[in-house]
C-alpha cells in the first residue's frame, strides 16, 4: 500500500471510529500503530524496527516511558508520544518525549492524538527539540505537501538528511500558512487594520475596526469561494488539473483530473439523450465526490442526470444515491439528501460552496450505503 493509499484509508478510519474511541490505548491500537505500520512503513511487532514503551537507561526519571521508538540499524530514529484522540497537542505536556530527544540519537519526536501528526526537529538548538513542528499531517484536514516529506520517514525510502535539509523551510512555510488560515477564519485586529488602510482614509477608532472586522471576514470568505468556483470551471472547461484544493483535502489533484474528464465525457454522452447537463450540475457533482472520497475511492462515486434531478451515486447504482441536485429551477436551486428509508429533504443552497455545508451529512450517507 502506498503512502497516499494509506493516509485516505487511515482519514476513513478515524472519521468512522473516532467517537468510539475512549482511551488512549485505544486510540493508538486504532490509529497509530496502523500509521506506523500502513503509512510508514515499519513493522509493529518487530523490535528491531519498533520498541513500544520505549525506556532508555540514562538517569531518567522511574517509570517515565516514550510510546514508541522506531529503529534504523539498530539506532532510534524516530520518537513518538501518543495523546488520546481528540486532546489537544500541547508540547508542555510531552516532557517525555523532550528528555528522550535529547538523550538517544533521535533527530525526528512526533507528537499525535491519532488524528494529528506534529514532527519535531532540532533546528533551533542541536540536541533539543524544537517548540514548534517542521511538517504537521491532519487524516481530517490533510495538506498533499507532507506526502513527498513523509515519504522521507518511510523504512523504504528513509532519508534523513534530506528531512533535516528541507524542515526549516517546511517549518515556517507551514507556520504560516495555518497562521493566514486562521487570520482568513477569524481576522484579528492586526490584520483588519491592515487591509482597512487600503481601502479607506477613516481612521481605525474601535467602531470602525468592529464594522471592518466584518467585512473583511465576508471579503475573505467570497475571494475563497470564487477561487475553488473559478478552478472548477476552469477544470470543466479545459479538463485542466485543479491546483486549489478542495475543503478537508479529501481528493489529489490527479484524482480530480480523472473525475473531471469523466464528467466531462458524461456531460458529452448525456447531451446526446436530450438531457442537458449543465456546467453548474458537473461542478456541484465534483464538490459532493471531493466529500466523498473520504469515506471511498473517487471511482466510486458516479453520477446520472436526468430532466429532473441531476442524480449523484455509489457504484453508479439508483438504489444507492448519495446526493440530488434541483438545479433546473431558476429561482431556487436545491441540494436533496435521502434518509435511511430514502426519503428526500430538499435544502435550499444560494451558491455551489454552500454543498460544503452538508459535507457531514454527506459522508454519513456515503458510509451507511457503502455498509449495506
Amino acid at each position: 500500500m502506498g503512502i497516499v493509499e494509506g493516509i485516505e484509508d487511515l482519514s476513513a478510519k478515524l472519521r468512522a471510529q473516532k467517537d468510539s474511541i475512549q482511551t488512549e490505548e485505544a486510540t493508538k491500537n486504532a490509529f497509530v500503530m496502523p500509521f506506523i505500520s500502513r503509512v510508514l512503513g515499519y513493522d509493529v511487532f518487530n523490535p528491531l524496527e519498533v520498541i513500544p514503551e520505549f525506556t532508555a537507561d540514562l538517569g531518567m526519571k522511574k517509570g517515565e516511558k516514550v510510546d514508541y521508538a522506531i529503529m534504523k540499524d539498530g539506532e532510534v530514529q524516530i520518537l513518538i508520544e501518543c495523546k488520546h484522540v481528540g486532546a489537544p497537542l500541547n508540547v508542555k505536556h510531552a516532557s517525555q518525549l523532550f528528555r528522550y530527544f535529547s538523550v538517544t540519537n533521535a533527530r525526528i519526536g512526533v507528537l499525535t492524538n491519532g488524528q494529528a501528526y506534529h514532527f519535531f526537529t532540532d533546528l533551533d538548538a542541536p540536541n533539543i527539540m524544537d517548540q514548534k513542528p517542521f511538517l504537521v499531517l491532519d487524516l481530517l484536514e490533510i495538506d498533499e505537501i507532507v506526502y513527498p516529506e513523509l515519504s522521507k520517514l518511510t523504512k523504504e525510502t528513509f532519508d534523513l538528511d534530506s528531512v533535516l535539509n528541507s524542515a526549516e523551510e517546511l517549518k515556517y512555510v507551514g507556520a504560516l500558512k495555518r497562521e493566514i488560515g486562521n487570520e482568513f477564519k477569524d481576522p484579528g485586529k492586526d490584520f483588519v487594520r491592515l487591509l482597512m488602510t487600503k481601502v479607506t482614509e477613516r481612521r481605525a477608532t474601535a467602531d470602525n475596526l468592529s464594522l471592518f472586522t466584518e467585512l473583511v471576514g465576508k471579503a475573505t470568505k467570497q475571494f475563497l469561494k470564487e477561487k475553488v468556483h473559478e478552478r472548477l470551471k476552469s477544470a470543466l472547461r479545459d479538463g485542466d488539473t485543479i491546483d486549489l484544493p478542495l475543503p478537508g483535502g479529501e481528493l489529489t489533484s490527479e484524482q480530480v483530473h480523472k473525475s473531471t474528464e469523466n464528467a466531462v465525457e458524461a456531460k458529452e454522452e448525456s447531451d446526446k439523450t436530450g438531457v442537458v447537463t449543465t456546467e453548474e450540475e458537473l461542478a456541484g457533482y465534483q464538490i459532493v465526490k471531493a466529500i466523498a472520497c473520504s469515506e471511498v475511492k473517487p471511482n466510486r462515486v458516479t453520477h446520472r442526470d436526468s430532466k429532473t434531478y441531476f442524480g449523484i451515486l455509489l457504484d453508479d447504482n439508483n438504489r444507492r444515491t448519495i446526493a440530488r441536485l434541483h438545479f433546473n429551477a431558476k429561482a431556487q436551486k436545491y441540494i436533496g439528501l435521502l434518509d435511511e428509508e430514502k426519503k428526500e429533504t430538499r435544502h435550499p443552497i444560494d451558491e455551489l460552496e454552500d454543498i460544503y455545508l452538508f459535507a457531514d451529512q454527506i459522508r454519513a450517507c456515503v458510509a451507511r450505503l457503502d455498509s449495506n
